[in-house]
């Protein structure tokens, strides 16, 4: 029952985090929309092998976590929780390719151990990049931002209605499970045999809800259009934001840079 009403409360702190006003926050939705869709690209784009030219990427979230003032803790929890099913998809890998590579000072690995910690990182930062654009920048901004950007909008509709009918089933769910426990004070979690029913009157609340907030808006004039009431154009940091972060990224895809940064200092000393 507290893990229901806790997931809540997350879903709305994410919301709570996107309204500061810290200069990545203040950016154009389409400028952290445009760089999150590179970063992403670069970061699945990489070898399967290319352990050391993920390592440049990492600084892409932290330097958005020091911009924002995004609390760690907050997205790096969230980032974890997709660990379990990328673990168990890639711990395969060992298995399947076991040829060695020898890696400094006669130390040997399996190719497999190195796909399956690219494979475990490249998961993580594009779970970490998703959740920064949505930290930083709002459900709300993120879909004007596509509006803008001329995605079709029964993806953008489909998008946020999505993440908003979430939170209704996570609401009506901790009012369901309250009343279980207030007519069963002794049970310890929800007896077995009611899983059923209450799965059932889990979906008919839900499903009334929606159709009272739909009701809700179009009493209020919706017209199945995205209502983009900020249409706002880039500004210079907008654009210098998008050039530098591409130029990097870009740059980071095709240089491996761990290796060109050590050969430069070999060069030197």
């Amino acid at each position: 029952m507290a893990d229901i009403i806790n997931s809540v409360y997350k879903m709305r702190y994410m919301d709570e985090i996107s309204l500061s006003q810290s200069p990545i926050h203040k950016l154009h939705p389409i400028t952290k929309i445009l760089v999150t869709l590179v970063y992403l690209i670069v970061v699945v784009s990489l070898g399967k092998y290319d352990f050391l030219s993920l390592l440049p990427l990492v600084l892409y979230p932290i330097v958005i976590f020091s911009l924002s003032d995004t609390p760690y803790g907050a997205i790096l929890k969230r980032a974890l929780y997709v660990s379990p099913l990328i673990i168990g998809v890639g711990i395969f890998n060992p298995i399947f390719d076991t040829q060695l590579v020898t890696l400094f000072d006669n130390i040997k690995l399996s190719l497999g151990w190195i796909s399956f910690f690219v494979l475990v990182l490249k998961s993580f930062l594009c779970v970490m990049g998703a959740l920064l654009l949505l930290a930083t920048t709002g459900i709300e901004k993120v879909a004007s931002g596509l509006w803008q950007l001329k995605v079709p909008k029964i993806f953008v509709m489909q998008l946020t209605l999505t993440y908003r009918y979430i939170m209704v089933l996570a609401e009506e769910a901790a009012r369901l499970f309250t009343a279980y426990s207030l007519r069963a004070p002794g049970h310890k979690g929800v007896h077995l045999k009611v899983y059923g029913s209450l799965a059932g009157q889990l979906l008919l609340r839900t499903f009334s809800k929606a159709e009272r907030v739909y009701i809700a808006m179009k009493l209020r004039g919706f017209d199945g259009e995205y209502p983009n009431t900020k249409n706002l154009s880039l500004k210079i940091n907008d654009l210098i934001y998008i050039f530098l972060w591409c130029s990097f990224l870009i740059f980071a895809r095709y240089v491996n840079l761990p290796i060109f940064i050590g050969n430069i200092f070999t060069s030197i000393f």
